[in-house]
């Protein structure tokens, strides 16, 4: 408008497991992500129409559900998506953040092995006991050979470990507990901070900081200086089974803030982010975090084509949905 730019949208395309979607649970979908609109040129219809052009794309490449992810206190975005293009609350799987403390490493028991894997056996694992998870991308190599991605680990217990076969050339029998995660670098994408909180905050804040610094031997809960930029680590693909399996996915947690936690790297060593839902909401009380920073996220789906429409009642009001893969590409 008047040679300044005063919104903008992204979106993406790639093809996921839903299982509602006939003919073999896999859909076309597009992800509505960015949406942006300059605070003095709202309520002017821009924010539609550049979601109506964006729908308008999808459509010429023969999406089958588009669908978006808000904050769930975000009610001028729901509203905008739910009443006026029509969309439905899909999901609303939960932000678990977790501060990372630079001057404290978790213990992980000495019962616990974890192990990192390659690339290929890691989509392997992917495939075989995620494949049929809800939005699990049928590119999942492109994502685990994204420079962003710095790989995946797998936790055994030690008398289960030599069942595994991670040093063979592939992944035979797994033991009956055991668990994985991938973790994914976002810092390196955009960084943000907090732009506006009141005076006593910063202070609060500020003032933590420097007494950690000063005596980190009190090994004090660090709080992150959210109102400088700051990034953070994703971790994805988190999956665990048999008992006692949800200890395997807190020893993997704890691995990978003792990771970030000796990282050189100063712009996105401040916490550490996972999403997870559907019946994987379990996975709360074993992934660490504060319940301060957490939130729930806010899906809303919308079927394009005829053959979405036919299953969409289906799939919005399925009341036991299977466990959530979030594509840390769209994070």
């Amino acid at each position: 408008m008047d040679h300044e730019l005063v919104g903008f949208i992204q979106g993406s395309i790639k093809v996921v497991t839903l299982k509602c979607h006939p003919p073999k649970g896999i859909a076309k979908v597009g992800y509505v992500l960015g949406l942006r609109v300059a605070p003095q040129t709202r309520r002017k219809g821009i924010g539609s129409s550049l979601i109506q052009r964006l729908e308008e794309w999808f459509n010429s490449n023969d999406v089958d559900y588009a669908y978006v992810a808000t904050e769930k206190e975000n009610h001028a975005s729901i509203s905008l998506f739910m009443n006026k293009f029509g969309y439905t609350k899909f999901r609303t799987p939960a932000i678990l953040v977790n501060p990372v403390n630079n001057h404290h490493s978790f213990r992980i028991s000495s019962n616990i092995d974890i192990a990192k894997v390659n690339i290929d056996k890691a989509e392997s694992l992917y495939r075989r006991f995620m494949g049929t998870t809800e939005f699990f991308p049928s590119d999942i190599e492109n994502v685990l050979r994204n420079k962003l991605s710095l790989g995946t680990w797998v936790a055994t217990f030690k008398w289960e470990n030599a069942s595994f076969g991670l040093n063979g050339p592939n992944i035979g029998q797994v033991p009956k507990t055991w668990a994985m995660l991938s973790v994914w670098k976002s810092g390196d994408i955009f960084k943000l901070s907090i732009g506006r909180a009141p005076n006593s905050c910063l202070f609060f804040t500020k003032s933590w900081s420097l007494v950690d610094k000063i005596f980190p031997c009190f090994g004090l809960s660090t709080i992150p200086d959210f109102f400088s930029p700051f990034g953070f680590y994703f971790m994805y693909g988190v999956y665990h089974e048999g008992p006692c399996s949800g200890k395997l996915v807190r020893a993997l947690c704890k691995f990978v803030h003792n990771m970030v936690s000796k990282s050189k790297d100063e712009n996105c060593n401040k916490i550490i982010v996972a999403e997870v839902g559907g019946r994987d909401e379990e996975l709360n009380n074993h992934i660490p975090h504060w319940k301060l920073f957490s939130c729930p996220d806010f899906w809303c789906i919308k079927a394009l084509q005829s053959e979405g429409k036919n299953t969409f009642h289906e799939l919005v009001t399925d009341t036991q949905p299977r466990s959530l893969f979030v594509d840390p590409r769209e994070v």
